[in-house]
């Protein structure tokens, strides 16, 4: 499935990632929480299996929510009122995706990179080909805003090493 481009005004761009990134990620996630849940207790005690993803995801539900909830309320609204000096919540945004990042190598590691064992049943398949869709549009939505959004508000020199 194609998305459509993103515009190029911030404001417009704003809401983009609204449409297209936070609300899906608000249903991905509890539906992949949900059959990890029951592909580990399953498989409880394969070599292969994913333990410990089902924690994971539910924390991410969490630590997401919060996220876009302060782009929602907060920055967001700012960029598309113009406001001036934004470096500080862009800082913010910018380590809440680090983080993100770093959960989404320990996604990596607990699926073996997102390899099915040999014989994965449907769900296991499904919870694999929905995590790898959720970090491809994860992945997106923070490259759209680190490298096309963020830098068009924060002072020269103030951008992400």
């Amino acid at each position: 499935m194609t998305r459509p481009l993103p515009p190029q005004d911030s404001a417009s761009l704003t809401r983009y990632i609204e449409a297209e990134y936070h609300a899906k990620h608000r249903t991905q996630l509890p539906e992949l929480a949900a059959l990890s849940e029951k592909v580990e207790t399953v498989h409880a005690g394969q070599a292969d299996v994913p333990a410990g993803l089902s924690a994971l995801l539910h924390r991410m539900i969490g630590e997401l929510e919060v996220h876009m909830k302060k782009e929602e309320l907060v920055l967001f609204p700012a960029i598309r009122n113009a406001a001036p000096r934004l470096d500080g919540p862009i800082a913010a945004m910018r380590a809440d995706h680090d983080d993100h990042e770093a959960e989404v190598g320990q996604i990596r590691q607990l699926t073996n990179d997102l390899t099915l064992p040999d014989g994965a049943c449907q769900s296991w398949t499904r919870l694999y080909a929905g995590v790898g869709e959720f970090l491809e549009d994860l992945a997106a939505h923070i490259r759209l805003e680190n490298d096309v959004l963020f830098p068009q508000f924060e002072t020269q020199g103030a951008g992400h090493v």
